[in-house]
């Protein structure tokens, strides 16, 4: 099936936010005299809900009320941090801009709330460049599972495997896959190897200089 239309996760493709996620995840733990299950906890956090990252995180089943306590305290943090700004990821506001010039279909599928996504996309000057953003507020399970994307394709009236995926985490490119979409890994949060053992079918470190339409195939 042809490709004719292009998905963005906004964390580590769109916005290179990974280091106000690790400290505020950091924070918490602090917060909490807690050390984290895990040497690289932060890669545990990757493009999952903060609800659903709690447990991982700590090592431990936690109740649902321990998770959205927690998932608001590291939201506080981020929030903190985040004041200054993001950084788009090099390469990717002149991609979509072209995109848009060509009418393309664009949306967004991130694991991020509402309110956090429309935030980050004011400051760094990308909202006007998508027709649909699709946030863990839309949705009622989060990647791996394949909803994010589904109303994402939905909502831009294509069929999932028309589009085309760009993800920075493992278990956004399993989402992909598991929506029956192509896949191409960002490498700003997993190396390429373990993107591509997820499904993608190729990475990139940026966009600096990627032609859209060398990536689009019948």
């Amino acid at each position: 099936m042809t490709t004719t239309a292009f998905i963005f996760d906004l964390d580590g493709v769109l916005i290179d936010s990974g280091a106000h996620h690790r400290r505020a995840w950091r924070a918490v733990l602090d917060e909490l005299g807690t050390e984290p299950a895990e040497p690289e906890f932060w890669r545990l956090t990757i493009g999952r809900p903060s609800e659903e990252a709690v447990s991982l995180l700590l090592g431990r089943e936690v109740s649902d009320a321990e998770a959205f306590h927690l998932a608001r305290r590291k939201r506080a943090f981020y929030v903190e941090l985040s004041r200054n700004g993001f950084e788009p990821v090099r390469g990717v506001t002149e991609l979509v801009k072209e995109l848009a010039r060509e009418g393309v279909p664009r949306a967004i599928g991130t694991s991020a709330s509402r309110y956090d996504v429309h935030q980050i996309l004011r400051t760094a000057g990308l909202a006007r460049y998508f027709d649909v953003v699709v946030t863990a507020d839309d949705v009622a399970r989060g990647k791996p599972d394949p909803e994010v994307y589904l109303v994402a394709a939905s909502r831009l009236g294509v069929r999932p495997g028309s589009c085309l995926v760009f993800e920075d985490s493992i278990v956004g490119i399993e989402a992909a896959r598991h929506a029956g979409m192509r896949s191409i890994g960002v490498t700003t949060a997993h190396d390429a190897g373990e993107l591509i053992a997820a499904g993608a079918e190729t990475t990139i470190p940026d966009f600096v200089g990627l032609e859209w339409r060398s990536i689009v195939r019948p």
